[in-house]
């Protein structure tokens, strides 16, 4: 009796033993394909990776607080909450159809947020007050073991964490638009 093995390749297969990564080596199969070199970089990619590896490791971290600098001072410069509710930058979702969108309020809640009105702030996006300290947390034990070597206890987003977050902000962002007592209050 012959194994499969052998009425495919017409005598004794390979031994998946005597492959270097412990898979057997299908390429002299018939049908299936011979294995292709990988495709070399493009020039971009090869520049962003000379970059890369050339900067310092505190540049990341002080990149991000750059951007985080820039939106902060973007919020106090326009002062989201005495805007006109069409103003730019606007919800395309709030504008069409009235409703807030899952991000609705975040801008006006940072704001609140950056002045120390933690109420106004959670009356206006709820989940945003929540995940700042997280966020924060997050990028200081990053930064810190990139710049210092610093060893924080890092918390550990698994995949059912970020399904929990998200399953949560979807349930916010259908409670927020109902119309009466007590989710009428986070409507903005």
């Amino acid at each position: 009796m012959t194994s499969v093995d052998e009425n495919r390749s017409g005598g004794s297969g390979p031994n998946p033993a005597d492959a270097p990564t412990g898979y057997p080596d299908y390429s002299g199969y018939p049908g299936y394909p011979p294995p292709y070199p990988a495709p070399e970089p493009d020039r971009l990619t090869r520049f962003v990776t000379r970059i890369q590896a050339r900067a310092p490791r505190w540049l990341a971290p002080v990149a991000a607080l750059g951007c985080l600098a820039s939106a902060a001072g973007y919020t106090l410069l326009v002062d989201p909450t005495r805007s006109a509710p069409d103003a730019a930058p606007s919800c395309i979702l709030k504008l069409t159809t009235g409703l807030d969108c899952p991000g609705c309020g975040g801008t006006r809640a940072f704001w609140y947020l950056l002045h120390g009105d933690l109420p106004a702030a959670a009356r206006h996006h709820l989940l945003f007050v929540f995940a700042v300290p997280v966020l924060l947390y997050l990028y200081v034990a990053w930064a810190g073991r990139q710049i210092f070597g610093w060893r924080l206890p890092q918390l550990e987003i698994t995949p059912k964490a970020i399904g929990i977050f998200l399953a949560a902000w979807g349930v916010f962002s259908v409670l927020r638009n109902l119309p009466w007592a007590p989710f009428d209050m986070f409507y903005v």
